[in-house]
């Protein structure tokens, strides 16, 4: 009877070390799957960031060199879509912020710093030029003067308002007309024709829009101004 007893708990005790042998080898089994699992996922990632363009200030296609300010600008959508100016990463205009306006939109940036000092708009088409010419000629040397048309910002310019522009380095101003699509970022001061402007004419036979000339963008980097 007791070796019938005792045959009976080998064979229990061999039948349960049995079921925790095969339930251990499963469970390792879904554990380094699991582990698989998390280590291929972190590679996706890792390989999902590695392929992610970098974004730069201002969302420019690349960054720019030290001592530069980074900027990216558009100009009005029609009578719509106000325009946008961003410097370094700061959004000095847009439509969002409330703060742009039918005419010329202006935004003067510190050329040694980069901080924002003053953005303002001026209406050509129904105001009066006479503000503009007074803000153009308080600018301070050294500072950095962007500019993006929206609706219309030329009809109320008269030839000193565009002698005071072109002064900053624009050499579209003296040819911008009625509706016509521009932005220009220039310097108080500056020596030289400023590489930064873009150019639409209004023409009905070109226009995107119904009575206005696409958006025109533009990006880059703008020098420091060094002592």
């Amino acid at each position: 009877c007791f070796s019938t007893g005792a045959a009976k708990l080998v064979v229990v005790i061999a039948i349960f070390l049995l079921t925790f042998y095969v339930i251990s080898q499963v469970f390792e089994i879904k554990m380094d799957a699991n582990i698989g699992h998390i280590f291929a996922r972190s590679a996706l990632d890792a390989a999902a960031r590695s392929t992610k363009p970098p974004r730069y200030k201002c969302g420019i296609s690349k960054a720019c060199p030290e001592k530069h300010f980074a900027f990216k600008m558009a100009s009005g959508a029609a009578n719509v879509v106000g325009p946008k100016i961003c410097v370094e990463d700061n959004i000095l205009m847009s439509g969002v912020k409330n703060n742009v306006g039918r005419g010329i939109n202006v935004a003067l940036v510190n050329g040694k710093t980069g901080e924002p000092l003053d953005t303002k708009f001026f209406d050509m088409w129904g105001g009066d030029v006479t503000p503009f010419i007074e803000f153009l000629k308080n600018i301070q040397d050294g500072t950095i003067v962007l500019m993006g048309t929206y609706d219309d910002g030329a009809t109320k310019l008269n030839e000193e308002a565009r002698k005071l522009i072109a002064e900053l380095g624009s050499t579209s101003i003296t040819n911008l007309g009625f509706r016509d699509n521009w932005v220009f970022c220039g310097g108080k001061g500056i020596k030289t024709k400023s590489p930064f402007e873009q150019h639409i004419k209004n023409n009905k036979d070109t226009n995107k829009y119904e009575g206005w000339p696409e958006v025109v963008e533009m990006e880059g980097c703008i020098p420091q101004k060094q002592d």
